[in-house]
């Protein structure tokens, strides 16, 4: 079974790759590894919501919102190696915008750990940081940093 046959099992379609916000490009590969660019949760072109974990934004919204911002990232993987080339998931680097006293960080993050679990199987486990910070671009509550490697 190949990565693109699971995604379908699951019901899964990878979105269109989104247009980078800046002078950047969303994935680069290099070697055996890709890199992306930090990946929002962005659908249809359009930000899922704004604000902050803790406030504004529920702690389980925002695992929702790690979850299409890891979908993100697999399709910038995917627009520069091709899904059924990955070979296992290396690290997440998650940042979670989070009002103040908000520790939950690991547990939003989880949404993107957990959906590569269900896709890649042991090929998804991953290192990981799960980081706090103070606001993300154009305020989203979730970015999610991906490497994999690939054939």
């Amino acid at each position: 079974m190949t990565w693109s046959d699971r995604l379908a099992e699951l019901g899964i379609e990878l979105p269109a790759v989104a247009a980078p916000l800046a002078a950047y490009v969303p994935a680069v590969r290099t070697g055996s590894h890709v890199y992306t660019a930090g990946q929002l949760p962005f659908v249809k072109g359009e930000l899922e919501a704004t604000g902050k974990v803790g406030a504004e934004v529920s702690p389980e919204e925002a695992k929702q919102y790690a979850r299409t911002s890891i979908l993100n990232a697999l399709a910038a993987v995917d627009s520069v190696a091709g899904i059924d080339n990955v070979v296992r998931v290396v690290k997440v680097v998650g940042f979670v915008a989070s009002a103040e006293g908000f520790t939950g960080q690991p547990a939003v993050i989880n949404g993107a750990s957990e959906l590569l679990g269900e896709i890649f199987g042991e090929a998804g486990i991953h290192a990981r940081s799960a980081v706090g910070v103070a606001e993300l671009p154009i305020g989203a509550p979730v970015e999610i940093e991906l490497i994999v490697e690939v054939k």
